[in-house]
């Protein structure tokens, strides 16, 4: 597993982050670990509805629509 070492973290931020170990129960770098997971699921998300949009967008320009939808295809599979 990596390391992360963090030089020149600012006052504010260390006491915030510090405060909500406290509140959680959990060491300042666990607590560190948790919000740095949150952020990068958050990001993943993120791109994922982007992604999406931008395929809802090209279909939409297009004028194509899946043939055959994913709903029918689900049913066929079930019907199987």
């Amino acid at each position: 597993m990596a390391t992360l070492q963090i030089r020149n973290l600012p006052d504010d931020i260390y006491q915030a982050l510090a405060v909500r170990a406290e509140r959680a129960q959990r060491s300042l770098a666990q607590q560190a670990l948790v919000e740095l997971r949150a952020a990068t699921a958050k990001q993943t998300g993120s791109r994922r509805r982007d992604v999406l949009e931008a395929i809802k967008r090209r279909i939409e320009c297009d004028g194509e629509a899946f043939t055959p939808l994913p709903e029918e295809l689900i049913r066929v599979d079930r019907e199987r």
